[in-house]
């Protein structure tokens, strides 16, 4: 029997909007690569008075094991970049110097969080590197960043789970989307917290190099898949999440500063990811030690270390020869063992990962 026309168009429409075409929301589709380029440039911006640690070290280092584009870290002014909440780096160049060296701008701009995410200076750049067709990645709180530069306006976004319901109410003209580690619309990217920086940079490398590259890279930093998926429930603040940050952080007489030592060719995602975590227990801060003034990364981050004087802290070991991505577990397992559980769950929920058992 034939079916009716409206009947077919029905169908037709329900293919369309099914799964299929939800799943274009988080297709990357990148620029052409701006002319005489080889490969795409990406700028990582920061502000040097803050930016997260992971947001801006693990785009770079993820990118740069790829080698499928150019990295720039582009700050504010010259000099250090000091990370929160842990590390200070060098920068590669300041945005008036980027201007003036790359004037039709960058093709991919990643944005991470930062302690002002109100300078005007930044969201001004920012808004004129979408103006010039840059792909913008917003880390985490980086979103607030790209709220204001205009350009999430009518988008499809999400952010850390702790800005969401205050970022969603200041831009109602915002779709903000939960249950996404990354959503993309048209050009632009946003991240929930902070380790969904791995899985969007890798997402990034598929769209500029192919699922080949992509998996490789993702292989060799021992990471699994890299889609969107991600459950938002559980992470949230609780009265009894409250009262440990309050115990731990009162408890002054329990606090710690801890070294971690580092050696020319050091892994920076792996010292991004358990420093970042060591300095979020609310009992420790981690420091980077070298007995050299400035230390450079395998994949040639710049990394400002404190000196060693074997003073005042407690050394840690760093496993050079692990996966990249398995320090973080490895650290939330030291940190457990050394503050107990519910503090390597707080560090967990801080950097939106549900941690491994």
């Amino acid at each position: 029997m034939r079916q009716p026309i409206w009947k077919t168009f029905l169908l037709c429409l329900l293919i369309l909007s099914g799964p299929s075409a939800a799943a274009d929301i988080d297709r990357i589709q990148l620029p052409a690569v701006k002319a005489e380029r080889v490969r795409p440039l990406v700028a990582i911006v920061a502000d040097n008075a803050g930016t997260e640690t992971t947001d801006l070290v693990v785009p770079y280092g993820v990118l740069k094991s790829a080698d499928v584009a150019d990295i720039v870290i582009v700050s504010t002014q010259a000099g250090t970049i000091n990370l929160m909440p842990a590390l200070a780096i060098e920068s590669d160049m300041t945005m008036e110097t980027f201007d003036k060296v790359y004037p039709a701008g960058a093709d991919v701009l990643i944005v991470p969080a930062m302690h002002d995410n109100r300078s005007d200076a930044i969201v001004n750049w920012v808004q004129e590197q979408a103006q010039k067709r840059a792909f913008v990645v917003a880390i985490c709180e980086g979103a607030w960043i790209a709220a204001r530069a205009g350009i999430l306006q009518g988008r499809g976004a999400t952010t850390h789970w702790y800005a969401f319901d205050g970022i969603a109410r200041q831009f109602p003209k915002t779709r903000w989307i939960r249950d996404k580690r990354y959503v993309v619309d048209h050009n632009v990217m946003t991240t929930t917290g902070v380790t969904a920086s791995i899985p969007a940079s890798l997402a990034l490398v598929e769209a500029m190099a192919g699922y080949a590259r992509a998996k490789a890279t993702a292989t060799e930093l021992g990471i699994e898949d890299w889609t969107s998926a991600h459950v938002s429930a559980p992470f949230h603040l609780t009265v009894g999440r409250a009262g440990l940050i309050a115990r731990n952080y009162l408890a002054f007489w329990t606090h710690e500063i801890l070294a971690i030592p580092i050696t020319e060719g050091f892994d920076e995602i792996a010292l991004a990811l358990s420093a970042d975590a060591w300095s979020r227990t609310y009992r420790s801060q981690a420091i980077a030690i070298s007995g050299n003034n400035r230390v450079k990364s395998r994949h040639g981050l710049v990394l400002v270390p404190d000196k060693e004087n074997n003073k005042g802290y407690v050394e840690l070991l760093f496993d050079q020869k692990a996966a990249s991505s398995k320090s973080l577990d490895t650290t939330l397992e030291t940190i457990a063992a050394r503050y107990g559980h519910e503090t390597a769950d707080l560090v967990a929920l801080q950097l939106e990962y549900a941690r491994r058992e």
